[in-house]
């Protein structure tokens, strides 16, 4: 395995020590305890910035801006408005990407090369969405009624928006919240992950630079127990958007009963990747690998049981391993970095407990398995890219979601047995099928029990794309025509004409 060398420390304008306010009514505000906390570099242990802290007077400011603005001004402002000023983010995202993906890089550890490589998908989901500002349309139904009742539907902005996102992406995760609240004319107060907050902060930034009103979006930094947990509850929010962990969405499903506000959960995966025998190993092999080791395994959907037809199990499972040893672990501003580290002490520790608890339950660790700490490592959360063979379906790394870079690999023989097996986990967010025959694509990708189903691929995202999740993975979607629903209302109107 590869070790990236250290590299000169480069102070990013945005996260060079210094005190970093939240944004509220257009406004850079303090905290209003005075409270901060620091976000530091994973790779170094450096100090990025030190943040305002929210809670839930902080919420309380930020819902009462949200909610001036979504009653007063925002409310009149027409969808052409609102798709140029989209427009006009996705501009300025353009022009500062470089920025924003070092931002990334820094706060959360993901390589350079990983986050530049968002481009497109960033810019996309900014103007896929300005796309659909103009398309928001009722319809008008022909009723069964006696006499001349004409009725219609409206398609009305739900109201104040309350979005919660993880660590693992920030400006995506942003773009994902903030771009579909805009083009319907819903407000935002955005809440980001504390050990990510400064990517959605210079966001902020930029939608203010882009036009976009005072109070229609509001980023307030803060912990998920106090500020988080103030956002879910919160009477005068008319809809969560979360994404993280399925523990948080349930947490935020009994926060949401107080005003029956509507909540679309994006949670956690044990997705199922599927090797055929007749698959193109060639290809199969990195794809497998990545949809592991991509972001240190730190994806919702990664493709983290791997079932591997019994004929070529040994052989393939063990070209994946060779692969994660070859992958270059280091700094992610190091542009040859492929695995980054883990984005905290604590997920750190999260991790190392599972490698523990893979070779105590007999799995047998053929690549990684541990912590690196040599040279320019020793300050990180660095984990090497872990294979584990001989996984049986009821181990617990088998069974629950690690997030980290950890692949475990399960043999099958009988594919009709293979369904059951692959169906049987709580979640159902991701999956993967590798074959050359079309027809077992097909089969097996309606049989799956996922949101998505990548055949001969893995983690294809695209903006009009809908991606989601069935059972403890949550519910609602993002991106697609499906994922501005979920922001918008549908009123019927009756008129009794003669």
């Amino acid at each position: 395995m590869a070790v990236s060398q250290a590299i000169p420390i480069t102070r990013h304008p945005y996260a060079d020590g210094s005190y970093k306010k939240m944004l509220i009514d257009g406004k850079w505000v303090d905290a209003a305890s005075g409270k901060t906390f620091e976000t530091h570099n994973p790779a170094t242990g450096e100090l990025l910035a030190t943040v305002a802290e929210g809670d839930a007077e902080d919420i309380n400011r930020a819902v009462a801006a949200a909610r001036r603005a979504f009653e007063g001004p925002w409310s009149k402002v027409k969808p052409f408005e609102r798709q140029n000023m989209l427009l006009k983010l996705a501009e300025l995202v353009e022009a500062n990407f470089e920025e924003l993906s070092q931002l990334d890089t820094l706060d959360m550890g993901a390589p350079i090369s990983r986050t530049r490589g968002n481009r497109l998908r960033s810019l996309g989901m900014l103007r896929y969405y300005a796309g659909q500002a103009t398309a928001i349309h009722g319809e008008t139904i022909e009723n069964s009624l006696p006499g001349e009742i004409f009725s219609y539907t409206l398609k009305e902005p739900i109201g104040v928006v309350g979005a919660i996102i993880p660590w693992n992406g920030p400006l995506t995760a942003s773009i994902w919240k903030i771009g579909p609240a805009i083009a319907t004319g819903c407000t935002v107060v955005l809440k980001p992950a504390e050990e990510s907050p400064l990517t959605s902060l210079r966001i902020g930034e930029l939608c203010m630079e882009a036009g976009i009103p005072p109070g229609v979006v509001n980023v307030v930094p803060g912990y998920g127990e106090t500020a988080g947990a103030a956002l879910a509850s919160h009477p005068d929010v008319d809809k969560v958007a979360f994404t993280g962990s399925h523990v948080t969405g349930q947490s935020i499903i009994r926060a949401s009963a107080g005003n029956l506000k509507r909540v679309s959960l994006e949670l956690g995966g044990k997705s199922p990747d599927i090797v055929f025998a007749d698959a193109d190993l060639d290809a199969a092999v990195p794809g497998a690998a990545m949809a592991v080791f991509a972001n240190s395994g730190q994806i919702c959907s990664a493709g983290t049981r791997l079932f591997v037809e019994q004929k070529v199990y040994d052989e393939f499972v063990g070209r994946v391993a060779e692969f994660g040893k070859k992958l270059q672990v280091g700094n992610g501003l190091d542009p040859n970095t492929q695995i980054g580290p883990l984005v905290s002490q604590q997920q750190m520790d999260r991790v190392s407990g599972y490698l523990d608890i893979g070779q105590k339950e007999g799995a047998k660790a053929l690549a990684g398995g541990g912590r690196l700490t040599e040279g320019a490592l020793s300050k990180g959360f660095f984990v090497q890219p872990t294979v584990f063979a001989n996984v049986q379906d009821n181990m617990r790394i088998a069974q629950e979601e690690i997030f980290g870079p950890v692949i475990s690999a399960i043999s099958f023989k009988d594919p009709d047995e293979l369904i059951k097996r692959a169906n049987a986990t709580t979640f159902g967010l991701g999956s993967g099928v590798w074959t050359t025959n079309v027809s077992k694509a097909h089969q097996v990708a309606k049989a799956l029990r996922a949101g998505s189903v990548w055949v001969n691929c893995y983690q294809a995202m695209d903006p009009a794309v809908p991606f989601g999740g069935y059972k403890m993975s949550g519910y609602g979607r993002e991106s697609g025509k499906q994922h501005v629903e979920e922001y918008l209302n549908v009123k019927a109107v009756w008129i009794k004409t003669g």
